[in-house]
């Protein structure tokens, strides 16, 4: 039975996908069949006349932050982290121009023979020509995450929601996989986030949001057709606002 016609409750939105999201069950790199699926996701939503962005993290290639706890200079680290990124966006771009989206990488540290350097304008340019657009190499600063990054991103193109696609279908009062008795938050606020220190996104970008009433979707992105679901209005995963 196929769903009723309803219509997208957003216009432009921004997804932000972990590097990890792209491993499925490998110890590390890209699952061409993940990427698949996830571009396959993102197509739907274009078919619905949704301009997408996608933040993407290179947590599956190489952490900076890791790097700099066995003794790498944090710097150097994280700029080896934003690269991860970019091959993380190349792999993505792929699968999605298989899948007949057309799809442009910008990133935040010029590489001109892969992807097009970030240029605001340009950027809200392509989405509103149906393009999705793959933010690659963070803000292109170190000491930031990419979560402050997809937060950055969604406001300098007036997205209307941060869609965050994780491996947990919303935010628990710990950790499910650990804790089976953790109780799922249906909606919760920007300070509660804070306060509670739930490993959502982190402080910077959970501020970013909170300063500029941005409202973030954390979702299961491992079901299939859960990224429309959102758009669509259905009830999945946990709202965080104001």
């Amino acid at each position: 039975m196929s769903d009723p016609p309803a219509n997208p409750i957003y216009k432009r939105v921004l997804l932000k996908l972990s590097g990890e999201a792209l491993m499925g069950e490998q110890q590390f790199g890209v699952d061409p069949a993940v990427a698949t699926r996830i571009a396959k996701d993102v197509g739907e939503i274009q078919a619905l006349g949704v301009e997408t962005a996608i933040v993407i993290g290179g947590g599956n290639i190489f952490r900076g932050l890791a790097a700099s706890a066995r003794g790498m200079d944090r710097a150097t680290g994280d700029y080896m982290g934003m690269l991860a990124t970019v091959i993380n966006a190349l792999a993505l771009q792929d699968a999605l121009e298989q899948n007949g989206v057309v799809t442009r990488v910008v990133t935040a540290i010029e590489m001109r023979a892969v992807a097009e350097p970030f240029i605001r304008r340009r950027a809200i340019r392509h989405l509103e020509k149906g393009r999705v657009v793959i933010f690659a190499a963070g803000t292109g600063n170190p000491y930031f995450t990419t979560d402050t990054a997809a937060a950055l991103r969604a406001m300098e193109m007036k997205a209307e929601v941060i869609l965050k696609g994780t491996k947990v279908d919303g935010i628990y009062t710990a950790d499910p996989f650990q804790h089976p008795d953790a109780t799922k938050f249906p909606t919760i606020s920007y300070l509660q986030v804070l306060e509670k220190r739930l490993k959502v996104m982190d402080a910077t970008a959970i501020s970013l949001c909170m300063d500029n009433k941005l409202p973030i979707v954390v979702f299961n992105l491992r079901q299939a057709g859960n990224v429309r679901r959102v758009i669509m209005g259905e009830p999945i995963g946990t709202t965080v606002t104001h």
